[in-house]
Order: C-alpha cells, then structure tokens, then sequence
C-alpha cells in the first residue's frame, strides 16, 4: 500500500459519499446497532447494501481521517492483500473500515476474523451476497459479529423514497388492530391502488429511480449477473449454465408445483443438484421456496411451490404475469423478512406457525378458511378493509 495508493481510494469513495443522498435511508439503518465493533450486511446484489455504507459514513463522521471505505471486488486486490491495507490503513490512524463486496475475496471470513482479533479497537462494518453462510465459515464469526440481512424496498419504502407519501413502518400485530384506521388515513391523500401497480413491476429495487425505462433490462441483467459472478464466489457452483436454465423454467411456470425427478431429468442432473440449485436460488433472492415446514438450508426437502423472488423480477424475466401470482408472490416477499411462512394443509400460508391467510381478489371469502382461528384474507383491488379482511398493499408496510 502506497499514500497514491490511498489517495486514488480516498478520492474514489468521497466522491461518491458527496453525491449519496441522505434524504431517504432505508429500514435497516435504524435497526443496526453500529456501537458492535464487528457488523455483517447480507443481501440480494441491487438492494442497496453499498448506498448504506455510504450513508453511514457521510451521516456518522465528520472528518474522513479516521475512517475508510474499499470494495473488495478492486483489481488493486490481484496484486495485494486486504491484511496489507488493513496495517497500513491502521499505523495512519484509521478505525472504521467498511469493506463491500467481501464474497468476492478468498477466505474472506478467516482474513476478517484475524483481523478484528488483531487490532482491537478497530471497528469494520462488510457487505455481502446473501447467500453468504457467514455462521458456518472456517472462521466462526458469529461470536464476534451482528449480522443483518437487507431485503428489497417494501411498498411502505417505495412511496418515501419516491417522495409520494412518508408512512410509519407497521408490524403485523399493530397492522391487525390498526390496518382500517391507517388505510383512512393513507388513502386520504395518494391514489394506493396506481401507487401500488407501479410497486408491483418497478419498485422493489432502489436502483428503479437511476434505470427509469431501462430498468427491467437492467433488472435481467442483475439477475444474470447474480448467477455467473456471485454464485461462483460464494458456492462451489459449476453448474452456471443450468442454474440459467432453472431459473428460466421457473420463470416461465410459477408458482411451480415441482415433481424435482422430472425437473432434474428436464435439466439433465441429479435430484440432489436440482435441490441444491434451488436452494441456492432462495437463497441469492431470485426464487421463493414455500415448503411445508420452516426452511432449513442444512437439509434439503421439496419445496412445495416455488415463486419467483419478487413481483419485478416476473416482469423482467419475461414470465406470464399472472394477477393471482403477482399477489401471492408480494405476499410471500413481504412476510418472509422477520417471519417464518410455510404452506398449510388449508389456505394459502401459515405465518409464524399461528396466523393462516388466504390471498385473493376483492371477491374472495373466508370459505377455505371458515372457523379457523387467527385467519386473515389478504385482499387485492381494495383500499380499505374491515375485520380480518385487510387490504394487500398494507403488507407492503410491515418494514
């Protein structure tokens, strides 16, 4: 590491520090506890993890003396080691390092571990894919660090970041007690249902306002991108081309009820691979597994439905947009982050093995699910609710 080393860093990133707006954060900003010397932020690439980093430093620090940002995917790492900044970053004075990108550095888990063993006062903050299994590294990180998982824009996000209407977050149980109440009061100034449409095919990722008409394109590409870059530097994947080819059947027939013998055949591999592809796919934030039970990464079972990852990928993979599988996949999208969703004998989903919903349109009944206690309709087409009957889009406020 030179001081024109450090400089060409330094200039890069405060570049892009002056330019990030801190106008809007995202939900997870508040929830970190950034006083924990060693912090983790996994998610699905698109999602905003960098703009966070850069938020943090231009909202917590004043002065850049004693702080600094790299992206671990930098060619500067051909020919050096991250050990190496570290120890000249740390002689200088620096004791905040964000490091982005982490996946994409061998043996990143044992080389951070080191280092926050080494220096004791310095604090690091990383980024990472989210199929990261940061638990079961080499280096047992979990006793050293907090680690955070950053979803996609809830619609709750897409109406404040797009400067359309600033609304307060509401958990599932206040959204119970509260949801006619807080639909009055929201629907009083913004039309939800144009609002809501537009979420639906091009709100989940931040990076929708930059892309404007571009956007679906670029979303495919992401996609693509996510399997032949960040699958590689994560998993030991060689199946690339079929893991393509996965996807695009799912694409093309969610929610797939899947018979995984003939889809190993269809995809000329095993059974086991299949699984593991598909997992792998939940996992990186292209795919939904619904299964019958909790989802277990360590044992692979057959998901009963699988879904795309979100509303705006059916869009941009080219899949038949179906309004049912539209609602039932912004459904899913939504409860899976804090929750535990799994497919019951009756009714669409079971949310933290207590709560069963039945999504539908405006004329949808509680028949499935009569005389089941804790059962809700999650209903399309409407602004306002009553009771059990709660309108979709506010399952688009729970974060």
């Amino acid at each position: 590491m030179t001081q024109e080393d450090y400089q060409l860093f330094e200039n890069m990133y405060l570049a892009k520090i002056n330019k990030v707006d801190i106008r809007f954060v995202r939900y997870l900003y508040k929830a970190i506890n950034w006083d924990v010397r060693l912090i983790g932020i996994k998610g699905a690439r698109g999602v905003g993890k960098t703009t966070l980093l850069f938020q943090r430093i231009k909202m917590a620090y004043k002065k850049t003396d004693t702080v600094f940002y790299v992206s671990l995917d930098n060619l500067w790492f051909q020919s050096h080691t991250l050990p190496e900044l570290a120890d000249w970053l740390y002689l200088r004075g620096i004791r905040h390092l964000f490091l982005d990108e982490v996946h994409k550095y061998p043996n990143w888990a044992i080389v951070i571990k080191n280092l926050y063993d080494t220096y004791d006062d310095l604090n690091i903050v990383y980024t990472g894919s989210s199929m990261l299994e940061i638990d079961h590294s080499r280096a047992d990180l979990s006793r050293r660090q907090t680690l955070y998982t950053m979803q996609g824009l809830s619609f709750r996000e897409y109406l404040a970041i797009n400067k359309i209407k600033d609304v307060q977050p509401l958990p599932l149980g206040q959204l119970f007690e509260e949801h006619q109440t807080a639909a009055m009061d929201i629907c009083r100034d913004i039309s939800v249902t144009k609002h809501f449409s537009n979420y639906l095919k091009e709100g989940y990722y931040p990076f929708h306002i930059e892309a404007g008409s571009d956007y679906l394109a670029r979303l495919d590409e992401t996609a693509k991108l996510v399997i032949e870059s960040d699958m590689p530097a994560v998993e030991n994947v060689s199946t690339i081309q079929k893991t393509k080819q996965l996807l695009m059947v799912v694409a093309g027939n969610v929610p797939l009820v899947p018979n995984i013998s003939k889809l190993s055949t269809q995809l000329e591999t095993t059974r086991d691979m299949c699984l593991k592809m598909l997992y792998t796919l939940d996992r990186a934030g292209l795919v939904l597994l619904l299964t019958r039970n909790v989802k277990d990464y360590k044992h692979l079972v057959n998901p009963e439905k699988i879904f795309l990852g979100n509303t705006n990928l059916m869009y941009a993979l080219g899949s038949r947009v179906n309004e049912g599988t539209l609602r039932e996949t912004f459904f899913l999208n939504q409860l899976s982050l804090g929750h535990e969703v799994c497919s019951p004998a009756q009714g669409d989903y079971l949310v933290d093995q207590k709560y069963l919903f039945e999504v539908g349109g405006k004329n949808k009944t509680f028949e499935q699910i009569k005389d089941v206690e804790d059962s809700f309709l999650a209903i399309d087409g409407i602004e306002i609710g009553s009771h059990n009957r709660i309108p979709l889009w506010m399952f688009g406020l729970l974060y």
